[in-house]
């Protein structure tokens, strides 16, 4: 049977991918040990996300307490399988841009060293699989903050002439800007990614996420941007909100429309291709106008604390421009926007979060 092996697969890209492969009749492996909660405490814990996948797809799903930074566990997982391993999904990560400043190697062994072990692994035992990772917009450091933009009611915005005004493409550098710790070691395992593609022949792409989000999210004040607005307007908890007045702009895409495209990739791979990969024009926010929406379908209003100083590295306006992807692969398409996000966010944690 072809296997899946998925990392971070409690988390809410991995269990989205556990899920949609299982459906597709693969088996699936998962490695994950619940180090979100270790990063962001118990908000953070994906340990009831497990629960829920061990539980509905069965024997479909082997799971793995195991730390990619384990070589030697990691190791004998890939040897176990080898050749059956047809798709690796790399999403284990420290997510964080605040928390890496906190602990710089933990940040860099797991996001950097991990996906480097990941790579090497696959390279070795399962040189044909394609492989997936999911990387960040914050390879880009803060030269997005260096655009032209102008300031509108509820948002920034780009002019309408401007070359990026259908979103931020793969041609934008990542040299000379600050990433923030985070992005360094998120760098640095892209262009692993990329390197094993283009020197190893692999089949690998880097999907650099915007606001990746969804109902399976472990909502953190870290971590989670749409997920963890929602929980505050429903628990009636305070949100932080760092600069730029709230009218900061985020492009937002479910989890179902990721794993959508990664299957696309998937079934045609291609050797160290890089995607932006976000809800571009179809699916956009700032923060002033999510808490509306969110404040609409919960019935409540929000408690904000507003922080006059943006945090370091801060987007003040991200758009990813999808045209390269959309152009290998035109059949994906995406279905949920900012509204449809939340309201699934809203339905799906009524009966925690109310």
């Amino acid at each position: 049977m072809s296997v899946a092996l998925v990392t971070g697969s409690a988390g809410l890209i991995g269990s989205e991918a556990a899920r949609h492969f299982a459906g597709l009749g693969m088996h699936v492996v998962g490695l994950d040990n619940d180090m979100r909660k270790y990063f962001f405490g118990e908000d953070g814990s994906t340990a009831w996300s497990l629960v829920n996948l061990t539980s509905k797809l069965g024997d479909s799903y082997t799971h793995y307490d195991v730390d990619i930074r384990d070589r030697d566990v990691l190791k004998k997982i890939f040897e176990r399988y080898g050749r059956d391993i047809s798709l690796v999904i790399h999403t284990a990560a420290q997510p964080s841009h605040d928390w890496a400043a906190k602990e710089p190697f933990t940040d860099f062994d797991v996001n950097a060293v991990g996906t480097l072990n990941v790579l090497e692994y696959t390279r070795q035992h399962s040189p044909d699989a394609a492989f997936i990772f999911c990387s960040t917009n914050k390879v880009y450091g803060d030269t997005p903050n260096r655009l032209p933009l102008i300031e509108q009611e509820t948002r920034y915005e780009i002019a309408e002439d401007h070359q990026f005004a259908d979103g931020i493409t793969e041609e934008m550098t990542i040299d000379n800007s600050m990433h923030s710790i985070f992005g360094v070691s998120k760098v640095a395992a892209d262009v692993a990614v990329q390197e094993y593609g283009r020197y190893f022949g692999m089949k690998t792409a880097s999907f650099r996420g915007g606001t990746l989000t969804g109902p399976a999210h472990s909502a953190a004040e870290l971590h989670g941007f749409l997920a963890y607005l929602m929980r505050c307007v429903m628990e009636g908890r305070t949100y932080n909100l760092f600069g730029y007045k709230g009218k900061m702009v985020r492009d937002a895409i479910h989890s179902h429309d990721v794993l959508t495209a990664f299957e696309a990739f998937y079934r045609n791979p291609r050797s160290g291709e890089v995607y932006n990969l976000g809800g571009g024009r179809f699916s956009n926010t700032s923060h002033l106008e999510a808490f509306a929406v969110a404040e609409k379908i919960a019935g409540k209003e929000a408690k904000v604390n507003y922080v006059e100083q943006a945090r370091m590295g801060d987007h003040q306006w991200y758009v990813s421009d999808m045209a390269k992807f959309q152009a290998h692969y035109p059949d994906w398409r995406m279905t949920y926007d900012v509204p449809a996000i939340l309201n699934e966010i809203y339905e799906a944690n009524a009966d925690k979060w109310m």
